[in-house]
């Protein structure tokens, strides 16, 4: 690989020029390289970065402060914090989300940043939209449905993709650029408050992954030998406290990051099926999600009917497929979000686990809407006269007569 090679690749791929660009700007490696492929290869004619806060938090907002300065340019910040909190995560609780075992997060606040940076860009009278994505991976789908949605007469940009550059080659044109590149791991990470991508798309089937690469996790091996009991309690659907203390959601789930993570809780990794259903093992980090969403579903399992129960499997499995694949302002999404949110009216209450060395054992339960009524239930107590089955599963039985018979006939 020559830097020549890649120059040579770039002049070669006819792009739009002059153009009034906005740029989805988080200060990684992707949207940092764009903002010097705007100025030497686009020649754009004036660029406006947009920096959407959706929780990464301070340090690595405060590096990408650093990187615009080095860069030379002035983000425009967009607080989006509080509407994923409210209009985003809240949804995901409710669904249980569950991408085939992946807590859907990136694939969330990749389209909250479409719409905002599309609705900006508009605003300011842009003739086009650059973002970062690979051509291999899952966000280039995501982004470009929503920019079409929110802006859909403005050129959607995506430079690394169309000039072809694998992560080597960026890092060579950084380098060559004196881009700024600091990324502890290839691939970089990507993080909110609710879960962290790490490397996406660039972890080897067998490769190991460092332990000083966790923010919030510590490898249970090396947690305390101590469980932590934590209490959370819930209001139609959503958890409201931790331990007793009311506080809103994006609070709570910052505070139970550091909680479960300093439990060993939160690792994930697995195959994912991208949307070119091609395969990549992917790690994340998201100790708050792990807690929140099992003893969520714990909950509608004490107060929502078998049907209801059995039903919501199917739809959050859809709500997670839809949301992964770039469909959350689809108007499918829209119906099924109808749907979830109606059974939340009634899931709510407290409960109490133990966190310890990676493991979470709920060991309390109450709910004022539960289902559970052991006085009928319950085979130690007499409430319920078992003689009244007797016909009913005569009845069940029927069937399986009739089976009988036809099996009998075709011997």
């Amino acid at each position: 690989m020559k830097l020549e090679d890649i120059l040579k690749k770039i002049e070669q791929t006819s792009v739009p020029q002059g153009q009034k660009v906005a740029v989805a700007f988080s200060g990684g490696l992707d949207s940092s390289l764009a903002i010097e492929l705007l100025r030497r290869v686009y020649h754009a004619k004036e660029i406006i970065p947009i920096t959407i806060d959706v929780g990464q938090g301070d340090e690595e907002m405060h590096e990408m402060h650093q990187k615009a300065k080095a860069l030379n340019i002035h983000p425009i910040i967009i607080d989006a914090k509080e509407e994923f909190s409210r209009e985003w995560l809240n949804r995901a609780i409710w669904a249980n989300s569950d991408y085939n075992g992946y807590p859907v997060s990136t694939s969330m606040t990749r389209q909250l940043v479409a719409k905002l940076v599309a609705e900006e860009a508009r605003k300011r009278g842009c003739d086009a939209i650059l973002e970062g994505s690979t051509g291999k991976g899952n966000d280039q789908y995501r982004m470009h449905n929503v920019f079409k949605l929110f802006a859909p007469e403005l050129d959607i940009l995506v430079p690394i993709r169309d000039f072809n550059l694998t992560r080597l080659e960026e890092q060579l044109l950084c380098q060559h650029w004196g881009v700024r590149v600091n990324e502890q791991i290839v691939g970089g990470d990507d993080k909110t408050l609710w879960c962290r991508s790490i490397a996406s798309g660039a972890i080897d089937l067998n490769q190991s992954i460092p332990d000083d690469v966790w923010i919030w996790r510590i490898p249970p091996t090396l947690a305390k030998d101590d469980p932590q009991e934590i209490t959370l309690q819930f209001a139609q659907g959503l958890p409201i406290a931790l331990d007793g203390e009311v506080m809103p959601l994006d609070q709570l789930i910052a505070k139970l990051n550091k909680i479960a993570g300093s439990q060993g809780i939160g690792l994930i990794d697995m195959f994912e099926d991208g949307i070119m259903e091609l395969k990549s093992r992917e790690i994340y980090e998201a100790p708050a999600a792990h807690v929140i969403l099992k003893l969520h579903r714990d909950l509608e399992q004490q107060c929502l009917t078998k049907e209801e129960i059995q039903f919501k499997k199917m739809i959050d499995a859809k709500w997670a497929y839809q949301v992964y694949h770039g469909l959350w302002f689809s108007p499918l999404t829209e119906a099924l979000d109808a749907f979830i949110e109606q059974t939340q009216q009634v899931v709510s209450g407290i409960i109490k686990a133990k966190l310890y060395k990676g493991n979470i054992e709920i060991f309390y339960r109450e709910s004022t809407h539960s289902l559970f009524s052991p006085e009928i239930r319950s085979i130690k107590n007499a409430g319920f006269d078992q003689r009244w089955c007797a016909h009913a599963a005569k009845i069940r039985g029927l069937p399986f007569e009739i089976l009988a018979k036809r099996k009998g006939a075709q011997l």
